[in-house]
Parts: structure tokens; C-alpha cells; sequence
């Protein structure tokens, strides 16, 4: 089941993504569609991070995880692993894979990167982020970094294209309650830009 999964992320990615058609779909309605050409004139902070793909008891899963909370505004969010570029990293993938690695315990040696989705801009931060697509022949032994993560998430790809965890929600931004597109994957409510990644991601795996 993984590596036919991977051949179908593999064909996907090689040709025009779903994008923001599909991203777009986890933002409230009437929200005003970014313009990723204006914003990377702009040059915003990069970042990036790993949509991992593995087995787990022979089920193609992925894996998110929960931030622990500190004074900015992704606190307790649910998220991919990654993070910022930073001045020694090579590339954009390599911050991703890093990230990963620090965040997760996921030994850059066992990630292959296949792809990469449309990139994601977050307003609040400032962030323009690179989501990277890259698989495991075998589940990642994780090791949380318990500074930065409070729970590992696995999600399996089934519950991914599950539409009934589809769901919109009340949730508090700044101070206002807000009601918002979202996944409710193991408990979990998604929503914002990993929502947005996951449902790209979606697209691509539902054909």
C-alpha cells in the first residue's frame, strides 16, 4: 500500500498541483486568496516543512504533532514538523529535513523526498512556507523534543480522505470566536495552514 501511494504522490506532484483551489478549501469563506507572487516580492520570512509518509502495521500514515505552548501566535497548534531557514541551511528541503529531525527524531538518512506542494503564506508570522512531500520504508522510531512538542500525531492516510472528519468549527483568533473549516483527525482539531496542506495533499491522493 505505501509504495502505491508513493508512485500516486510521485505522479501528482510531477504535474500542475491542485493549489490554492485546493488549500483554499480549509479557510472561511470570503477570505481573500494570497497572491504568492506579491508576497515572495515582499520577501517574508521561509520556512518549511515535512509531510512524511510511512508505514505503520502496513498502513500508509503521516505524521503531525502539537507545539507546546510560548508566547507567539502558532502556540498548541497542531502542525507538520519544520521551521525556519536559517543562515546554514542549504536549501529549503534541508531546513525541512532538519526540522524533522530535531523536532521529531526523524533521521534525515531514512526521508526521501519526492515533491513538493504550493507553498502556504501565513499572515500572522509573516512566514512563507514550503510544504515538503517525502516518504519512510519503515515508521521513524519519534523522539519528541518535549521543548518544542507535547504529542505525536499519526494520522493514517484513510482518515485523511475520510470526509466525514470534515468539519467546520468554533475556534477563539486574537480573542474572537471565529468559525472555521477544519479536520478532526484523531481528536485533534486542524485548521489553518496545515489544514490548507492537508487538503492539497487530499487532492492528490483522492483521484
Amino acid at each position: 500500500m505505501l509504495y502505491s501511494l508513493v508512485e500516486d504522490l510521485k505522479k501528482g506532484l510531477s504535474q500542475e498541483l491542485p493549489g490554492q483551489h485546493a488549500q483554499y478549501k480549509m479557510v472561511p469563506p470570503g477570505r481573500e486568496r494570497t497572491k504568492l507572487e506579491s508576497i515572495t516580492y515582499a520577501n517574508p520570512r521561509r520556512a518549511a516543512v515535512l509531510i512524511l509518509v510511512y508505514p505503520k502495521n502496513r498502513v500508509p500514515h503521516i505524521v503531525l504533532m502539537k507545539r507546546n505552548s510560548y508566547p507567539g501566535v502558532h502556540s498548541d497548534q497542531i502542525s507538520f514538523p519544520g521551521g525556519k531557514l536559517e543562515d546554514f541551511d542549504e536549501n529549503l528541503e534541508k531546513a525541512a529535513v532538519r526540522e524533522s529531525n530535531e523536532e521529531l527524531g526523524i533521521h534525515p538518512e531514512k526521508v526521501s523526498i519526492i515533491g513538493e506542494l504550493t507553498q502556504v503564506y501565513i499572515p500572522p508570522s509573516d512566514f512563507l512556507v514550503n510544504p515538503f512531500v517525502g516518504y519512510s520504508d519503515v515508521r521513524p522510531n519519534f523522539i519528541p523534543d518535549n521543548k518544542e512538542v507535547t504529542e505525536v500525531i499519526e494520522v493514517s492516510i484513510a482518515d485523511l480522505k475520510d470526509q466525514s472528519n470534515l468539519k467546520n468549527v468554533e475556534i477563539i483568533i486574537r480573542g474572537n470566536q471565529v468559525e472555521v473549516p477544519a479536520y478532526i483527525l484523531n481528536g485533534h482539531v486542524v485548521w489553518g495552514a496545515t489544514a490548507m496542506m492537508l487538503s492539497e495533499l487530499s487532492h492528490l491522493i483522492q483521484k
